[in-house]
């Protein structure tokens, strides 16, 4: 087998200055020949032209000859590979690099999450190591001190997801060879059962809504139950969206708050989002109010801009909306719910009337009915009742045939008898 030809040098080389230029010496200080303590180790090596221009890669400081060949080789072996390792890229710098690098793909609120990660738990924990340097050990240690220390399962299992995740793109861009994190997320938690409300308990809040309040939020409480609409898009639905002619709205923007301050409008995430929903008689009448309010407001009583909003036409803040919601729900004594929750209720009333999965999935525009299922699945035991008992009919309907079929032929044989 064919060797790889030896490249590249290492030599000592210090920071002694020339007298007269002021520039190093570096390799040719006279002290390094008098003094083998004098300096530190350095080595030099050619590395394969990137768009026609030659690289040399200089790295020194090293404490022996030895460590500094190593280093190289190291470098060499990469290059070989196809792996180009830094040495001196640090785990916190690659973090903030690959975030960044992935801000054009993440919704506000999802990258500033990241962020706050990186910030509150990798960095302190990772940062100052250097990224060649990381291994599985270090990641698992993590893991066990944090959970020990009483960190909640599913904060820690994200920490060290979003870390396998960036290191996936190291690995990807040929600057590590492997993940060490690969195998080192934790199980992710089974998700607790949502929180909803009994169709009388929707009914009683949206009755208390209209007797107490009758204001915007009382309308925007019934869209979002009558719908099953997620919070960030009936903070974004504009009236260019809603055709009340055809008893259709469609779902165009979604509105994300990043720390209840900043407020971003962008498109929503899937595809299957973004969708035209059907309108019930309830969430009609509750747009025709707030489409006779604006126009009422409005000098020229024209219908623009966002179906709830401040009266300045401002979105309205999430956490506001959501305090209101724990406000009314506080003075009904009524199981303490978010936002989101109206959704599930929505969704847990039509399978509880006996609405096919497959409908409410479309209904809710998941992107696959197999998320429909992983959420409401413990809400089907009347269907699974259902299923039971037809499987139990259709057998003991094959099972009467046959006996039937079988005592006729016996009937038979006995006939022909002699």
């Amino acid at each position: 087998m064919a060797q790889r030809p030896k490249r590249g040098r290492v030599y000592r080389r210090c920071g002694c200055k020339d007298g007269s230029s002021g520039k190093q010496l570096g390799s040719w200080c006279p002290l390094l020949a008098a003094d083998t303590a004098h300096g530190r180790w350095t080595y030099a090596v050619d590395l394969a032209p990137e768009d026609g221009k030659r690289r040399t890669r200089r790295r020194g400081g090293f404490a022996s000859r030895a460590e500094a060949a190593r280093e190289m080789a190291r470098v060499l072996d990469a290059e070989y590979r196809g792996v180009y390792e830094d040495r001196t890229l640090r785990v916190g710098l690659f973090l903030y690099e690959w975030l960044e690098a992935k801000r054009p793909a993440l919704a506000p609120n999802t990258w500033a999450g990241y962020r706050a990660c990186i910030e509150r738990d990798l960095v302190p924990a990772f940062g100052g190591m250097l990224l060649l340097d990381l291994r599985p050990k270090h990641i698992d240690a993590w893991v066990s001190t944090q959970l020990s220390a009483g960190r909640g399962r599913t904060t820690v299992h994200h920490a060290v997801a979003m870390l396998r995740s960036a290191l996936n793109h190291a690995v990807r861009t040929w600057r590590l060879r492997y993940n060490p994190a690969k195998h080192s997320v934790p199980a992710k938690p089974r998700a607790a059962v949502r929180v909803c409300w009994t169709p009388d308990q929707a009914a009683a809040f949206l009755r208390h809504n209209t007797e107490h309040y009758a204001d915007r939020l009382t309308d925007l409480f019934e869209v979002m139950l009558g719908t099953g609409m997620r919070r960030g898009e009936i903070l974004a639905l504009h009236w260019s969206d809603v055709h009340l002619m055809d008893r259709k709205l469609y779902v165009h923007w979604t509105l994300t708050a990043v720390n209840n301050g900043k407020i971003h409008l962008s498109e929503p995430k899937t595809e299957a989002s973004r969708a035209w929903i059907s309108l019930s008689p309830g969430v009609m009448a509750a747009l025709h109010r707030q489409a006779a309010l604006q126009m009422a407001a409005h000098p020229e009583g024209r219908l623009e801009g966002l179906v709830f909003a401040r009266p300045d036409g401002e979105p309205l803040r999430p956490q506001w909306v959501l305090d209101q919601l724990r406000k009314r729900t506080a003075e009904l004594d009524l199981p303490k719910i978010g936002l989101h929750d109206l959704r599930h209720t929505a969704a847990s009333i039509m399978i509880a009337a006996g609405i096919p999965l497959a409908v409410v999935s479309k209904t809710l525009r998941h992107a696959n009915l197999a998320i429909t299922t992983d959420l409401y699945g413990h809400l089907l035991k009347n269907s699974a009742d259902q299923a039971i008992e037809a499987l139990a009919a259709a057998l003991n309907q094959a099972d009467t045939q046959w006996a039937e079929h079988a005592a006729t032929v016996l009937d038979e044989v006995v006939l022909q008898a002699p």
